[in-house]
């Protein structure tokens, strides 16, 4: 198969800002091969007693690099010709790959993805966390590697990132904006996307219809650095029960720019009637985030609905809900088989979120309570516990070094197994401490960050032992990887 040329869009990543920048130059490495996969979805070669990071290149690639930037030990580099390609190289499969960072490691087959996936984990635990492992688990693989996920996010600016080619020609684009991502490097441009395939085509129709929209009637895209501009973010989630939501955030600051925000609604509830949950927010704050904003429902609902099992999760615009949907089912099945409940334990679910898995593992514990920090997900916990008639769950809200201490368990009972699934800066020691005084039989840890879970868990070593390790791939094409580890109390 022909491959696309990679040095073209590598180059590609560099924007307008950096042709004007002076920086220092450094030689073309040339002729050198890329050796093997690192951190950050990069590769990296050795040149005498230099490691050079490099995106979009693969183990084998033979070629020229370009130093961006240099430290003592290290520099980091763009590979700008090709002498030879990896025969390990997959042809990426998105139009913006290479300009997009999004998806890093397309140009890896995805069994190679997964077995550098599964060195990272084994890595971090023994490297960082320096704890016993009497073995780990084959990775499991993600059934979809493309249209995986059931949540996207497009912002919306008046300046659009132009490529070198585009700035040398002198015809660069000037069109009133764009909608698309966020690139690395500048917080104020947007990268243009005409099709994502991490979501269903929906979500091209969709983003590219109101993009035309706003250019036909000359709409406002946001400016970051004026924080105005009617047009400024939208989020799409879709639904395994067949649900569609769109929320639109808008910069309203008059009553034109109202007009024109709810006569873009009423095009989008006509043009896509698939739309079960159509919603809008006016944000005037200098951030994205909607945590503290009312959302306003043009049409339909103000949720939907996602099946696991004989399980409805109700999902509004502020929840969260694991965003590849098929591979948190069989994520949250190794968590609940590693708990290893009999029916008649009881459950501590920290940071539970909206309580997907203290629900998802209720019917087979006596009792289950979960602790989030965020009220509005506790309450979205309770509502899911009641619309599937689940009666053993209890649910609070606050800080987790707050709220999980030893005056609660005293209040609430020794729990038999903890099941944690922290954020990615993993947990904070005094909750650490307060695990190891409520000293559970058995502790399940998922994770999202190996580096910060093998951290965790040498704080857990004295106490507990490794039993079982099996990461889960949630992200195919990016470096990311989940991992969930289950410990028992040493005797």
């Amino acid at each position: 198969m022909l491959l696309l040329s990679p040095e073209i869009k590598i180059k590609n990543r560099i924007n307008s800002s950096d042709m004007t920048r002076k920086r220092k130059e450094f030689p073309i490495l040339e002729n050198i091969t890329i050796t093997d996969v690192a951190a950050e979805g990069k590769a990296l070669a050795r040149v005498d007693d230099m490691v050079v990071f490099v995106p979009f290149v693969v183990p084998g690639d033979v070629v020229d690099l370009k130093i961006q930037k240099k430290k003592h030990h290290y520099c980091e580099a763009t590979a700008v010709k090709f002498h030879q390609y990896s025969p390990l190289r997959a042809v990426p499969f998105c139009p913006h790959f290479g300009v997009c960072g999004g998806c890093k490691w397309q140009c890896l087959p995805y069994e190679e993805q997964l077995k550098y996936k599964q060195q990272q984990v084994l890595d971090n635990l023994t490297r960082i966390g320096k704890v016993e492992l009497d073995g780990i688990q084959p990775i499991l693989g993600s059934v979809k590697t493309e249209e995986y996920r059931n949540k996207l996010e497009f912002g919306f600016s008046n300046k659009r990132w132009l490529t070198p080619e585009e700035i040398a020609s002198g015809n660069a684009y000037t069109q009133n904006g764009a909608v698309g991502f966020h690139t690395s490097g500048s917080f104020d441009k947007i990268l243009p996307i005409e099709q994502c395939r991490l979501m269903d085509d929906i979500n091209n129709r969709i983003r590219n219809a109101i993009r035309d929209y706003g250019y036909e009637h000359q709409l406002t895209f946001h400016d970051q650095r004026e924080h105005a501009g009617l047009l400024r973010n939208m989020m799409i989630r879709n639904s395994n029960t067949g649900e569609l939501m769109l929320l639109m955030q808008f910069c309203i600051t008059d009553d034109t720019e109202k007009a024109q925000a709810e006569a873009l609604m009423g095009y989008l509830a006509e043009t896509f009637p698939e739309i079960t949950s159509l919603l809008y927010v006016n944000n005037l704050k200098y951030n994205d985030t909607i945590g503290d904003l009312d959302v306003i429902t043009f049409r339909g609902n103000d949720h939907i609905y996602l099946q696991m099992e004989n399980l409805r999760f109700k999902v509004g615009p502020k929840s969260f809900y694991q965003t590849n949907t098929d591979q948190a089912y069989e994520l949250y099945k190794v968590a609940r088989d590693f708990a290893g409940l009999t029916g008649t334990e009881l459950v501590y679910d920290l940071y539970t979120g909206t309580g997907t898995i203290a629900n998802f593992v209720a019917g087979k514990a006596r009792k289950v309570i979960g602790i989030e920090y965020v009220p509005e997900a506790i309450e979205d916990a309770k509502i899911n516990s009641q619309i599937n008639g689940i009666g053993n769950t209890l649910f609070f809200a606050g800080d987790m070094k707050d709220i999980l201490n030893k005056e609660f368990i005293t209040a609430h009972g020794q729990p038999d197994v903890i099941i944690t699934d922290p954020p990615r800066a993993g947990m904070h020691k005094d909750v650490i401490e307060t695990i190891l005084f409520a000293a559970p039989h058995r502790i399940v840890y998922v994770s999202c960050n190996p580096a910060t879970q093998a951290r965790d868990l040498a704080l857990l070593d004295s106490q507990y032992k490794i039993m079982g390790v099996r990461p889960v791939d949630m992200f195919p094409h990016t470096q990311h990887v989940e991992n969930v580890v289950m410990l028992e109390r040493r005797a």
